[in-house]
């Protein structure tokens, strides 16, 4: 008697898996419980436990590489003798789906990527098709040289969570009537206020300005709640909870991570707690619960010398806000032209849940509230 186990479906976009690494051998006794293999999703890195006990008699995909939902992962039997071949071969259907992934080394997987080569292209010499080292090696990209620039083109495969990001952004904006609010704000009283808090703090719990924009912009929500919802057919839903998604950069794409209940958290602890999860995602080990249930998200590019950027909305998110660098520009004080530290924000809003007025009422908050830090504590 034998166990299959299938690529597991561990997030609704979910299409596909990478294993990243096994923690079992082809052998190895397992109970139910124990740690099988680490599957990237289109998410994050998750942990798969095995839900049988026996021996793991088969592995279906080798480290580092894609297989679809559903195709065999690994058969474990109740004793170690049991004829594999036999057995996939009573499961015909286990077969069909194996067929349906590229089988490729990892080492070859790697060589492709570092020479930005398409293994869809490539016929594999290796057991039943599968793409190895020489493979890769021997093949010669199709160079086609531009008459005029002679400027050649590389095709790369596009990973997971790429492919998802692609998805989502253009569901989002064919779907939902975007429209764009922006502001200027005088980021003087802020940065003297972040000064004084980090005069006081550990280097490693500096605060940033992305968590006084954070804190600013949950604190607005408080007092703008039609700013916290959700289109959903023919309902609105309005959000009880702040929640705050904070968009982070990663090597192949973007994580949202989750600050819960912003509002209610002081700046150290959202500093905290942003570090904190930033470095998960950068390490692809946030957890699927930290990216979910976002009611409003923050897309922060003033690090990267950004001016001023619009973004698309992050569904089922009415709005987005997007922060840009602080810059010295002159502005006039009282009659007299004097250098202001100038922030630039821009409000993608969802035109079926927030109207004109609403947005701008929101950003004039955001104003006010950076303007006078002070306010923030009352």
């Amino acid at each position: 008697m034998a166990d299959f186990i299938t690529m597991p479906k561990l997030s609704d976009t979910m299409e596909e898996g990478t294993v990243i690494k096994w923690h079992k051998t082809v052998g190895e006794t397992i109970s139910e419980g124990d740690l099988l293999a680490e599957i990237e999703t289109d998410k994050a890195i998750q942990e798969f436990e095995s839900e049988f006990n026996g021996y793991l008699l088969y592995k279906g995909i080798s480290e580092g590489e894609s297989a679809k939902v559903d195709s065999l992962l690994a058969i474990i039997g109740e004793s170690p003798n049991l004829d594999i071949k036999n057995i996939i071969n009573e499961k015909k259907n286990i077969i069909n789906d194996r067929n349906k992934r590229l089988f490729v080394s990892p080492l070859a997987k790697i060589i492709a990527k570092n020479k930005s080569i398409s293994i869809e292209d490539i016929k594999g010499s290796g057991t039943n098709g599968r793409i190895i080292k020489r493979d890769i090696e021997n093949y010669q990209i199709d160079k086609k040289i531009n008459a005029t620039n002679f400027l050649t083109s590389n095709e790369v495969i596009n990973s997971s969570i790429r492919k998802v990001i692609a998805k989502r952004l253009a569901e989002s904006k064919f779907s939902a009537p975007h429209y764009y609010l922006m502001i200027e704000i005088d980021m003087k009283n802020s940065i003297k206020s972040r000064s004084i808090l980090n005069n006081n703090l550990k280097g490693e719990e500096k605060i940033s300005f992305n968590d006084i924009i954070i804190k600013a912009a949950a604190l607005s929500l408080k007092k703008h709640p039609k700013i916290n919802s959700s289109w959903k057919n023919d309902k609105t839903i309005y959000h009880r909870n702040i929640h705050i998604g904070v968009a982070i950069s990663v090597e192949d794409g973007l994580f949202v991570p989750v600050i819960r209940e912003a509002d209610k958290k002081t700046l150290l602890q959202i500093s905290r707690e942003v570090k904190e999860k930033a470095k998960k995602a950068r390490d692809r080990k946030i957890s699927q619960e930290e990216i979910e249930g976002s009611t409003f998200t923050i897309s922060n590019l003033g690090m990267f010398g950004i001016e001023s950027f619009t973004s698309i909305i992050n569904q089922p998110n009415s709005c987005i806000l997007s922060v840009g660098a602080i810059l010295e520009r002159p502005v006039i004080k009282n009659g007299i032209v004097v250098v202001g530290n100038i922030m630039k924000i821009s409000l993608a809003c969802d035109h079926r849940l927030v109207d004109g007025a609403i947005g701008s009422l929101y950003l004039e908050s955001i104003k006010k509230f950076l303007e006078h830090p002070i306010t923030m504590l009352m």
